[in-house]
């Protein structure tokens, strides 16, 4: 039975994937495809290189990565990423081909203006243009084209599992809350566009037979490091919680091991 797994983006927020990981681990559950966008092509991409979900985590919590990051004024973004690929290659290999689960990085290119989907080539090359966010960070150049975070165009990228896989789960660390008010033009933007990518998460959900979704994750600013603890825990418990209440998801668990 080859159950599929797809990761969506949220910068920080994408912490909750390696807690939803952890809780899979546990259960036994064998994920034979990944796919990912943003901040689930890099928890993603760890779980399919065969590094622990507790121990990504723990990476993460170790490494300052702002001392990574380089300005790019002059250039088509803030802040250049492609220094953080130096803690990426103590863990991942060089190649997309190499993991040992597969794996589809979702970008966008910027210069189509259109979905792509990377299952070979540099891995880590991927993983920034997937990560890249507009206006934040400069731009990536692949063949001599521009690319940016995936989840500008697809933020839940189902697509590359639909018919590979009997079983597909979701996991999405953007779930928002109702409210009475909204305090300062920064918060009320961050709703408005995690609004737009979780409308389009919501259509794409009836293609999967589990979604794993914390709840309230979508207050927390994207580049808040300090909730990083708390979003994995919340997302672990919350994934044990919809797991073991899923009769779809014991029944693949029976399948697998029958095989």
């Amino acid at each position: 039975m080859k159950v599929g797994l797809v990761l969506s983006g949220g910068g920080i927020r994408g912490i909750a994937h390696l807690g939803v990981l952890k809780a899979l681990k546990k259960t036994g559950i064998q994920i034979s495809q990944i796919t990912g966008t943003s901040a689930g092509s890099i928890a993603g991409s760890f779980y399919a290189a065969g590094v622990d979900p507790e121990d990504a985590f723990d990476i993460f919590m170790k490494t300052k990565l702002m001392k990574f990051v380089r300005p790019a004024l002059g250039s088509l973004g803030l802040i250049n990423i492609e220094r953080t690929g130096d803690i990426f290659r103590d863990y991942l290999p060089a190649h997309i081909e190499d993991l040992k689960t597969p794996m589809t990085i979702c970008t966008t290119n910027f210069s189509e203006g259109t979905v792509a989907y990377f299952t070979k080539g540099p891995l880590i090359r991927a993983i920034h243009a997937s990560s890249c966010i507009p206006g934040v960070f400069k731009p990536i150049m692949i063949h001599d084209q521009m690319y940016v975070d995936g989840g500008v165009l697809n933020n839940f990228p189902v697509e590359p599992l639909l018919n590979n896989c009997d079983y597909i789960i979701g996991s999405t660390c953007n779930h928002l809350k109702p409210v009475d008010k909204i305090i300062g033009i920064t918060r009320l933007m961050q709703r408005a566009a995690i609004m737009s990518i979780n409308h389009d998460m919501e259509r794409k959900s009836k293609f999967c037979n589990l979604i794993i979704e914390p709840k309230g994750m979508g207050e927390i600013n994207t580049f808040d490091t300090k909730k990083a603890e708390i979003i994995y825990w919340l997302a672990y418990e919350e994934a044990l919680k919809t797991i073991k209440s899923s009769e779809s998801f014991k029944e693949i668990l029976k399948a697998q091991a029958a095989t």
